[in-house]
């Protein structure tokens, strides 16, 4: 029934006076049987003269849809509810007055303000006649449409957001807000926020015991009688301290926010969908001018409405279906994505978010809002016949299959006939597999128009860190809203329709688009509830080791101090005659506050500043240019590293497969071989000018006539190749592309896998091209002659599986005289490639395949196995009945497919060779790999794609050595067979172990400790199928296990996690992004510069801060004991000996340069570094600051500080100005000339910092007055003291040195031949 039988056109026209006559209508009206319809006027009763029902609200006839056809088929639901408005709220609303009325449940909707206004009262755009209210009214509930119905992306007033539950599932709205408040889309790889700096800092700075004790001797000095000197001696040199490693740790974090905060501005496409407004309404309407149009513009109730909306139907019907929305594009910000955006996505361009996908298209095709209508010229195929299908020539191709047409358009399939969009995504910085993944649209959004996208809903699980996994659910709601028609059944009511979604309909943050075709994709999950960073740990403040065991040698020191303070207080109150005069425990306070020097604070100042020099020397070396330090609290545990635990893809290696090697049975190919390739092929793939054929099949008998004198062997190894390359050329799944480039054309080809690219791309540089694919068929061309010259059907692909490990096609050939498979003509026949491990038992008998296999697999190449069978047309019918039948199978389907294909097909193929694939490696992984395991460091590599590609990479890069076993730990399911694996490794320590995540999650879940105690031992682990959860874990516990350093090195997103439960986290900047690099400690640009990462900077960072520490604690020590043999000569009073400016300006300004120049010493040069990595391994052992050489440099000390403090006392007086010049001055001078004596390479600083700290404190003498005695120090007397009193305090402790160094010569001595 249409409209025009429920809107009468003769209806009587209303008084204006009458308030309520254009908003009821009569239910007689809506009968079609009755006879003329009065509409009822005034306000009383609403019953007509017959007694017939009340009248129907006309606004809610209005709302029941009937303006466009879509809308037909809806149900006149809810009719009448709510009707709690007056006529004075809707004359208010209509005379755009501004008074407020509020009522509850009022909502604008686009279509019901059009019913509130005649034709007169028609503004452009009709939302603006609202404007004035905003926000203060909303129409009754019965004027509005849920927003299920047409989305909340078209309603005025946003939903009230609540904050969603991440344990619950989620529903989204597409391309509209959402009921729920989500996280925001942003990467944080911040340590801290504003909030939480101070606390989190402090805590991390007072957790060490030095700084505590620091805290507790300042804190000291604010009690009166404790109080020794000034308070800003103890006080200042604390703040400083915390200032400078507070100020460190922020720069870092603003650092890492900046960097943070550029990702996060990158823009991408988003769709905005917006209502149909009036002034768009030309777009669909033409604005056509109605008849009833001409009454008043300020007339409030206009007659003859009916007509009016009559008219409007009329247009809306003639001109086509009024949209959902209007479409219209916009950049975001990446942190500024919601849940429900829909992007518009590209080649080549990283997901910022978890997304669904809805749509895909080729580039070249312009998606229309309209139906589609012919794209590709249907008069001529360029395929044959199939044996089941009708003659492609004759055959006329769908829209779908147009868009699929790489021949015609130039590009990937986007399509197919059900309207699936197909699009490839790149997963390597997410799982870290290679190969490209198949991502679909749901039929449901992938035919759907655009402008419709508001209609879907989509019901998602809730957020999970598994990448492989997900369930959800799409739904296509119906156009407009659901209502109640009392003349149209509720069988022809449109239904809501809904499909499932898996992981085939998404792609995930991090991952990359690969097919040359625009995506649209909606967000479902944003920022921290992505499955990439649910897989990423929480980033934690790292400390080095240096750290801490500075920390123990500080307790020791405290310890000694507070013995030694003990032992003072027991020698006074021993003494005869005593007088005390302060309670013992405050002489034991103001000792440890005198002898607090032994744990120098100025320690952290420069443990601190000499990390910042560290940073800048790598930063600055021309060698790893790109290097950038965004943790500088840890360089000196990049000289420490035991075990580097590395990403494969994008690490160690390009991610760009190269067709290295081909056997064809008697004769190998590769590098400068080849050229003989490509002239095989030219010679069997030219056709003869006058042959009958045109094309070129396995059975051509022209095939090699143009070798003329050639031998016959040439001959069959000619055939040989080309078949070989043939089959080669059309057993894949490869599909050509084309781009322009600057104005140039160029092809590509997209596959699932980077192998299959690459053999592509090797038989187009052999010389036979893959010009076209869809799902009927391939066409080959001639690169030499450019025609085509082989022209197949496709009958059955049975695609790659882990599994099966193999590959096969059915292909027919056409031979180009357009007979059909019905006369005979068409050759079917059989390709397959594969792994050996399965292809030998499915080739024919032969006694070289194993090996060659073994020949190529040494070499670290990727091998496939190349096959072929010829079928006849009957046994092609006969496995195609078994196939259908056992592709309909309930039980065991995959089981009985197999068998079927096994039976059929898989038995005695004709071998006709084996391929070596090689994956490209990083610049100079081999060299690089064998330094770091000579310089003792244990490597192991955890990758996410596949046992036998890691095998590989592991051979090629030589991560295994040649003739090293590799003990193969794979699908391990059960207890009893993992202790069988692990008896072996406990027999032969020297293997390499290939575990894949199953296994190794088995093995964690049951062998623990017993597993990791053996796999440390093992030189190499190579972890494949790895998550990157499973990543982070093995880091954890071989760090908590051996308690060694360990470094972790990657380049995608999946490798954050194991970055940062690492002690020192190095990320690469790739290719495919940098989200690994922004999250390490330190960044790279290549592999390849770890080594000098380590090796030398590493090795210098930590050995110049261990001399550094001890030195440090030498200079606090030695006038620690100074002040013990001076208290000890005063009568054990807890006085100072160096007061005030003494005190602070000896740990500044008299001994801090030249201390400090000990961070450019280096025993080595950077040649010596490289070629004798065994220097590195000796750092591992902490040889360089041990309790050992701790000690050493104690007994220096006490050395020292009792012969420079007793001789002065023993030449002076004990408390007098000479005594105290005396002392200082050779206590000045004892420390400058130490410095000197640790110094190994000389550096221009260092020279300048020794001479100039010796004339600041000649030229300070002056000022020092209020404690020297400055006549006496212009004497003779006092120079020969100085020189007698610091001769015996240093020529002693270098002559041991000497000799020791004579004796048992250090190994940077050795390597340097001094």
């Amino acid at each position: 029934m249409s409209s025009k039988d429920y809107h009468q056109t003769d209806a009587v026209n209303s008084d204006n006076s009458d308030s309520d006559s254009d908003l009821d209508i009569n239910i007689n009206e809506l009968d079609p049987i009755t006879s003329s319809a009065t509409i009822r006027r005034g306000g009383g009763d609403s019953r007509d003269q017959n007694g017939r029902g009340s009248h129907i609200p006309l606004r809610n006839l209005r709302m029941s849809g009937l303006r466009n056809q879509a809308n037909r088929n809806r149900g006149y639901g809810d009719l009448g509810r709510d009707r709690d408005a007056t006529s004075e709220d809707l004359h208010g609303l209509l005379d755009g007055d501004v008074e407020e009325h509020r009522v509850p449940g009022m909502r604008l909707n686009g279509r019901d303000d059009a019913v509130l206004k005649g034709p007169g009262h028609r503004r452009k755009p009709s939302v603006e006649s609202f404007k004035k209210i905003g926000s203060q009214i909303r129409l009754p509930s019965f004027l509005s449409r849920s927003p299920s119905a047409i989305g909340p992306g078209l309603i005025d007033d946003e939903p009230q957001e609540e904050e969603h539950d991440p344990a619950s599932s989620r529903n989204v709205s597409v391309g509209a807000p959402q009921s729920s408040r989500f996280p925001a889309n942003a990467v944080s790889n911040a340590k801290y926020t504003p909030i939480s700096f101070l606390p989190r800092t402090l805590y991390n700075e007072f957790s060490f015991f030095f700084n505590m004790y620091f805290l507790l001797v300042a804190l000291s000095q604010v009690v009166p009688a404790l109080r020794i000197g000034y308070l800003s001696t103890y006080i200042v040199p604390l703040a400083c301290v915390l200032a400078i490693t507070l100020g460190k740790e922020a720069w870092d974090d603003i650092e890492r926010r900046k960097r943070d905060a550029e990702a996060n501005a990158e823009g991408y496409t988003v769709l905005v969908f917006e209502k149909p407004g009036q002034g768009s309404a030309n777009k669909y309407q033409k604005n056509r001018s109605l008849k009833s149009k001409g009454f008043k513009k300020k007339s409030l109730v206009v007659p003859d409405r009916l007509s009016d909306i009559q008219e409007e139907e009329e247009s809306a019907e003639s001109e086509g279906l009024v949209p959902t929305s209007e479409v219209h594009e916009i950049i975001k910000k990446s942190r500024d994505l919601k849940v429900g955006d829909v992007l518009k996505l590209g080649k080549d361009q990283r997901l910022p978010a978890d997304v669904i996908i809805l749509k895909s298209y080729p580039n070249e095709i312009t998606v229309s809002s309209g139906p589609v209508t012919n794209i590709v010229p249907a008069d001529e195929s360029l395929l044959v016949d199939t044996v089941t299908d009708p003659p492609m020539d004759q055959s006329t191709p769908t829209v779908s299959e147009s868009l699929e047409s790489t021949s015609e358009l130039g590009n990937t399939p986007a399509a197919d006939a059900g309207g699936v969009g197909e699009t490839f995504i790149r997963t390597d910085q997410l799982d870290g597999e290679t190969d490209w993944k198949l991502r679909l649209g749901s039929q449901i959004s992938q035919s759907l128009d655009i402008s419709e996208f508001p209609r879907l809903r989509i019901a998602a699980s809730k957020p999970d860190k598994k990448v492989n996994d997900f369930v959800g659910n799409i739904e296509l709601l119906p156009k407009g809203g659901a209502g109640y028609d009392p003349h149209i059944s509720n069988e022809t009511t449109e239904q809501p329709k809904s499909g499932p979604l898996s992981i085939d309909n998404t792609a995930w943050a991090n991952t990359v688009l690969a097919s040359n075709a625009t995506t649209l994709a909606v967000v479902v999950y944003t920022g921290p509830q992505t499955r990439s960073a649910l897989s990423t740990s929480v980033s934690r403040s790292k400390t080095g080791l240096l750290e801490y065991e500075i920390n123990s040698l500080t307790k020791i020191l405290c310890a000694l101090t507070l013995s030694l303070s003990i032992v003072l207080v027991i020698l006074e109150f021993a003494q005869k005659n005593y007088v005390p005069d302060l309670a013992w425990y405050v002489k034991i306070v103001r000792f440890l506050v005198l002898f607090s020097t032994i744990v120098p604070i100025s320690l952290r100042v420069n443990l601190d500043m000499g990390k910042s020099v560290y940073s800048w020397f790598i930063q600055r070396d021309a060698g790893i240019q790109g290097t950038v330090v965004r943790t500088s609290t840890i360089p000196e545990d990049l000289g420490r590293i035991e075990y580097l635990l590395s990403d494969k893809t994008g690490t160690l290696t390009q991610n760009e497969m190269d067709m290295k090697k081909i056997h064809v049975g008697t004769v190998s190919y590769a590098n400068e071989a080849m050229d003989e390739v490509t002239s095989y092929i030219k010679q069997g793939f030219s056709i003869p000018v006058n042959a009958s054929v045109q094309l070129v099949t396995p059975s051509s008998t022209f095939v090699g006539a143009t070798t003329g004198v050639a031998s016959r062997s040439r001959r069959e190894i000619g055939a040989r190749v080309r078949d070989v390359v043939l089959v080669l050329a059309l057993c894949h799944n490869v599909t050509p592309t084309i781009d322009e480039e600057n104005g140039e054309t160029i092809t590509s080809y997209q596959a699932s896998s980077p192998d299959e690219i690459a053999i592509v791309k090797w038989t187009e540089a052999v010389g036979l091209r893959l010009i076209h694919r869809d799902r009927k068929g391939m066409i080959l061309e001639s690169v030499d002659s450019g025609r085509p010259v082989v022209r197949v059907g496709i009958l059955e692909v049975f695609p790659f599986t882990s599994d099966g490990k193999r590959m096969g096609i059915i292909v027919q050939f056409q031979d180009g005289t357009g007979a059909s498979i019905k006369d005979g003509a068409g050759e079917i026949w059989f390709y397959q490639k594969g792994a050996d491990t399965v292809m030998t038992s499915i080739v024919a008998a032969n006694d070289w395949l194993d090996e060659e296999t073994a020949n190529m697999a040494r070499e670290g190449l990727r091998t496939l196995v190349v096959g072929r069978k010829r079928l006849s047309v009957q046994q092609y019918q006969e496995f195609k009945t078994a196939y259908q039948t056992a592709s309909a199978s309930l039980a065991n389907r995959e089981g009985n497919v197999a068998a079927v294909v096994a039976s059929h097909l898989e038995r005695d193929l004709e071998l006709l060779g084996v391929t070596g694939v090689e994956d490209k490696l990083q610049k100079d992984v081999k060299s690089s790999l064998e330094l770091l395991r000579n310089a003792g460091i244990k490597i192991w590599m955890l990758t996410g794609d596949k046992v036998e590609t890691a095998r590989c990479v592991a051979v090629s890069s030589k991560l295994v050595s040649r003739g090293q076993h590799i003990h193969t730990i794979a699908k391990l399911k059960q207890k009893n067979l993992a202790q069988d694996h692990l008896d072996f490794l406990r027999s032969k320590t020297d293997a390499c172990l290939l575990i894949d995540g199953e296994s190794l999650a088995l093995l964690l879940t049951y062998f623990r400790q017993e597993f990791i105690s053996l796999a440390v031992l093992l030189p190499a682990v190579i972890a494949c199928r790895c998550s990157p959860t499973q990543k982070a874990d093995i880091a954890k516990l071989i760090r908590e296990f051996t308690k060694k350093r360990i470094c972790c090195i990657g380049d995608g997103g999946n490798d954050v996690s194991m970055i940062q439960a690492a002690d020192v986290g190095v990320g690469i900047v790739g290719k495919e992004g940098r989200q690994a690099s922004l999250a390490a400690d330190f960044s790279i640009e290549q592999f390849c510069h770890l080594t000098k990462l380590l090796v030398w900077h590493g090795r210098n960072s930590y050995k110049r801060s261990a001399k550094l520490a001890q030195f440090v604690i030498h200079r606090g020590l030695i006038i620690s004991v100074a002040q013990t043999v001076y208290s000890i000569a005063i009568k054990f009073e807890p006085e100072g000996l160096y007061k005030d400016w003494l005190l602070v300006g000896y740990a500044t300004v008299y001994t801090a340069m030249p201390v400090f120049s000990l961070v450019l010493d280096r025993d080595v040069d950077e040649n010596l570094a490289n070629l004798y990595p065994e220097l590195y391994k000796e750092l591992t052992t902490g040889n360089s600051l041990s309790y050992k050489t701790f000690f050493v440099w104690v007994a220096v000390s006490i050395y020292q500080g009792s012969m420079i403090q007793g001789l002065s006392q023993l030449l002076t007086e004990v408390d007098s100005p000479r005594m105290v010049a005396v002392s200082f001055t050779v206590l000045v001078f004892n420390e400058l000339i130490m410095v000197a004596f640790e110094i190994t390479t000389w550096h221009p600083v260092m020279i300048m910092s020794l001479v100039g700290t010796l004339f600041i404190y000649l030229g300070s003498i002056p000022f020092l007055g209020g404690y020297f005695d400055l006549p006496f120090i212009l004497t003779w007397g006092f120079a020969w003291r100085v020189l007698t009193i610091g001769s015996i305090s240093l020529i002693p402790p270098y002559t041991v040195k000497l000799i020791r160094r004579a004796v048992k010569p250090p190994s940077y001595r050795k390597v340097r031949g001094i």
